[in-house]
């Protein structure tokens, strides 16, 4: 048993991947989540990549990063006697994680109803494309579509491109964070009142709040945020940046300034300082450049970069090219930790792009532990994960144990826990159950 914050709290995390993140947060606070997986494992075993790409179900890399500190068994809930067994399990059970499309557990007789049925306290979580009700309630809904249904893809990528996907599946990413925040306050109702209740999340209304403001510029102004990129396509066809902001190539990679915008960080003079120090200023020290700067203020940036009139910004683009021209051979002289080290030392906004290589380097997360070791007997391996995304310094979150192999823990939650003897276990095993 963990002694995280929530090691009283016993989890069904049922089959799938949109929500298998949902129950390594609840897992890593100390959480006891049972992943129930079909017989043979569930599907996301099989998703790449794979340990020495090896394709074999106890080997994916992508299950085994959203399944820390878990136990697992298997189950074939379609069956009756895999019905009487989750029945049975639920009424042991806080928390049920259900990421079936609406009505696939009631149709099997396992829904919310069904299960409260003797533990009033259960709380019961659904996250779905779109809801249990309303009239998509019923749609079909991968990452893809929820992304592009919420409204966050549109935003997604370059003026001139089509929308972008963003990497990952970022609708289980997002609907597990905001389910395992809905479980938590249920829990929190119930220790309070004794009543459970259900907590639905919505793929699509989950991503819709990364739009930030997108959704009240139309609401109140009804103009669309559009695609921007790093700049602007002008009606010529140039390409239309304001220097200092954006994505630089450097002597190892690329860094990303955001420079010279009022309010965030050191203005571009001190950039500017920087090159002449290391004669890279070309004639940007001159007056009439001086005076250029000088006028770059706010309002002048978001006209510029989102104004319907771009004739401001074909006056101006000569001049940014050659501004922008001469940042660009200063950066790519420099490696990135060179310059974002002494960019923040300087208070300009210079950040490195990193690799996950780099990430998996870098001193701060390794100086705060962020990265733990995980050994993995059974592959001769040990792997190194991410931790919990937060800290708490009385209780803290861990990684408690590697994910589970298929039904590892099958004995231990059928025999120890629920009571079957060996012969019942094998009669299962035998019939398809487990």
């Amino acid at each position: 048993m963990s002694e995280g914050p929530l090691s009283d709290v016993r989890v069904l995390e049922l089959p799938g991947a949109v929500g298998a993140y949902c129950g390594k947060l609840l897992a890593d606070l100390g959480a006891d989540v049972i992943k129930v997986e079909p017989p043979g494992g569930d599907p996301s075993r099989r998703i790449p990549p794979f340990f020495h790409d090896d394709p074999h179900p106890e080997k994916s890399l992508y299950f085994f990063a959203f399944n820390t500190s878990k136990r697992s068994i298997t189950l074939d809930m379609a069956t009756a006697d895999g019905r009487v067994l989750l029945r049975r399990l639920a009424q042991r059970a806080d928390v049920v994680i259900d990421s079936f499309p609406p009505g696939h557990m009631d149709a099997l007789g396992l829904g919310y109803e069904s299960l409260r049925q003797g533990n009033p306290g259960l709380i019961y979580c659904s996250i779905t494309g779109f809801g249990l009700w309303g009239p998509h309630a019923s749609y079909k809904a991968s990452d893809l579509i929820a992304v592009a249904m919420s409204g966050m893809m549109y935003l997604a990528g370059f003026p001139e491109d089509p929308p972008n996907r963003p990497y990952g599946d970022q609708s289980h990413y997002c609907a597990s964070v905001q389910a395992a925040a809905g479980i938590l306050t249920a829990l929190l109702h119930r220790d309070r009142t004794g009543q459970g209740q259900v907590v639905e999340v919505s793929m699509q209304e989950a991503l819709a709040m990364n739009q930030e403001t997108a959704m009240q510029y139309w609401d109140l102004r009804q103009e669309l945020r559009r695609r921007q990129g790093e700049g602007r396509r002008l009606p010529s066809g140039e390409w239309f940046r304001v220097p200092g902001i954006g994505t630089y190539e450097c002597a190892d990679g690329h860094v990303y300034l955001m420079i010279g915008v009022p309010g965030f960080g050191a203005p571009i003079s001190v950039l500017i300082q920087w090159m002449a120090e290391e004669g890279m200023a070309g004639d940007l020290t001159s007056p009439e450049w001086q005076d250029v700067f000088s006028r770059l203020d706010l309002r002048l940036l978001v006209q510029l970069y989102q104004g319907a009139d771009v004739s401001a910004a074909q006056e101006w683009l000569p001049r940014f090219r050659h501004v922008d021209g001469i940042i660009e051979r200063f950066v790519r002289t420099k490696r990135k930790q060179e310059l974002y080290e002494e960019g923040q030392r300087r208070g300009l906004l210079v950040a490195p792009v990193n690799t996950p290589r780099d990430v998996l380097d870098n001193r701060q997360l390794n100086e705060r532990g962020f990265f733990v070791t995980v050994e993995h007997p059974e592959l001769g391996a040990a792997i190194r994960y991410p931790g919990p995304p937060y800290r708490l310094n009385g209780t803290p979150a861990r990684i408690w144990r590697r994910p589970p192999r298929i039904g590892e823990h099958n004995r231990e939650v059928y025999l120890d826990e629920l009571g079957l003897t060996e012969a019942e276990l094998a009669s299962l095993a035998g019939a398809g159950v487990i």
